[in-house]
């Protein structure tokens, strides 16, 4: 029996490996796409197939979407961002952000979804993030491309139920990762102690955003599309107190959570 095939994208490190780990020990056949050629060891390790490519490549995407015979699930990822006063982020920074973590999860939806519709369907997971809500100063445009990526993922459930394709998104909290660990702080134990502000008492890693990626492709979560998942240890109804002491703690500048 051919096993479901899943494609994430931005999956050499973070969330995005952890989700691919995630769906191999399923027994799913991964593609692990990123831009950074050290994915290949990651899908050695799970004994899946790497695409190293930008993920605005769109022959890239097309490409692969020709080699394969079925797409079930995929998991849109990748990220980037730059952190400045938004009179400070240069027009080609804005351009990346917003192609990046906006345009990109498109070109990677109209490659395979077809691919998807083949076989009787699938599901599209589009990553955003707290910041959507809960932004703070010199975080640039990246707030709003993760906005932009929730009305992308509604907009794209809309269109696609008719053909079985179910599109949710989740939104991380303050997920420790290689990208992020530097933004919470120098060492563990003040990111423990940032942690404790949370309302679970904790930051997140990247498996806890994992898990509710594979819920969210599963027959389990069959009659749910459209929808945001705040992955968040309860940051965004505890928010407002953690900005507080943070602001505090750091002489009354503000501290930006980050998801990826």
């Amino acid at each position: 029996m051919t096993p479901p095939v899943v494609v994430v994208t931005g999956a050499a490190q973070g969330i995005g490996a952890a989700v691919a780990r995630r769906f191999a020990a399923e027994g799913h056949a991964v593609v692990c796409v990123d831009r950074n050629a050290a994915v290949a060891a990651l899908a050695d390790e799970l004994g899946g197939r790497a695409v190293v490519c930008d993920v605005r490549d769109e022959q890239a995407a097309r490409s692969l979407a020709s080699s394969l015979d079925r797409c079930d699930a995929l998991v849109n990822n990748a990220a980037v961002w730059h952190l400045s006063p938004l009179l400070d982020t240069s027009v080609d920074e804005a351009v990346e952000v917003l192609t990046v973590n906006v345009v990109a999860p498109l070109v990677w939806m109209r490659a395979l979804v077809p691919v998807m519709v083949r076989t009787g369907g699938g599901s599209v997971v589009n990553l955003s993030s707290v910041t959507s809500a809960y932004t703070a100063t010199g975080t640039g445009l990246y707030p709003m491309s993760k906005a932009a990526v929730e009305s992308l993922t509604r907009a794209a459930a809309l269109e696609l139920a008719r053909d079985a394709v179910r599109v949710n998104c989740v939104a991380p909290g303050m997920v420790v990762t290689e990208g992020t660990q530097a933004a919470y702080g120098t060492d563990d134990e003040q990111r423990r102690a940032r942690g404790q502000v949370i309302p679970l008492g904790r930051m997140g890693e990247p498996r806890d955003i994992a898990e509710v990626v594979a819920f969210l492709c599963s027959p389990a979560a069959g009659y749910m599309t459209g929808q945001v998942l705040w992955v968040d240890g309860g940051f965004t109804i505890g928010g407002n107190e953690y900005f507080r002491i943070a602001r505090s703690r750091s002489g009354g500048h503000p501290t930006s959570p980050l998801p990826d």
